[in-house]
This record gives structure tokens, C-alpha cells and sequence, in this order.
């Protein structure tokens, strides 16, 4: 499925930190994809947490880079 910005909301966000969730009916390997947040990359910053509630589980995933697409790994 493709990204749904009504599905992404804030947290919480201090010191350009942001704390964000987002919640899908789409499966967590597609929803952790190279460039599945792009749309809103401007938003993102290297760092911030993303709470992913996807139709298989749910992940706790760190933004790691924003330049041409937002990548986002594990939390070490």
C-alpha cells in the first residue's frame, strides 16, 4: 500500500527531536521500505522515532537518513 499522511501523526516532539506513530493496514515490510516516507521527508529529521502499528505486528523504527529518501532501521 502506498503511505497515508491521515495516518501519521506526532507524538511527541522537543529540541527537534519527534516522536511519531503511524498506523497502517499494510504489512511491516512494506511499510519499512527505503522511501515509503518520502512524501513528507521534509518533516523528518535523522533521529526521530517512528511507532509503526502495521496489520502483522508493530516495530519501533529510527529515521537514519533523509537526503533522496527517508530510510528508516532498527532502534540500537
Amino acid at each position: 500500500m502506498a503511505f497515508a499522511n491521515k495516518n501519521l501523526s506526532v507524538i511527541a516532539y522537543a529540541n527537534g527531536f519527534t516522536l511519531w506513530h503511524y498506523a497502517e493496514n499494510a504489512a511491516a515490510g512494506d511499510i519499512q521500505r527505503c522511501g515509503y516516507f518520502n512524501s513528507v521527508k521534509t518533516l523528518m529529521n535523522i533521529g526521530d522515532i517512528i511507532i509503526i502499528n502495521a496489520a502483522d505486528g508493530a516495530a519501533l523504527r529510527a529515521v537514519i537518513a533523509t537526503d533522496a529518501n527517508v530510510t528508516i532501521g532498527a532502534i540500537l
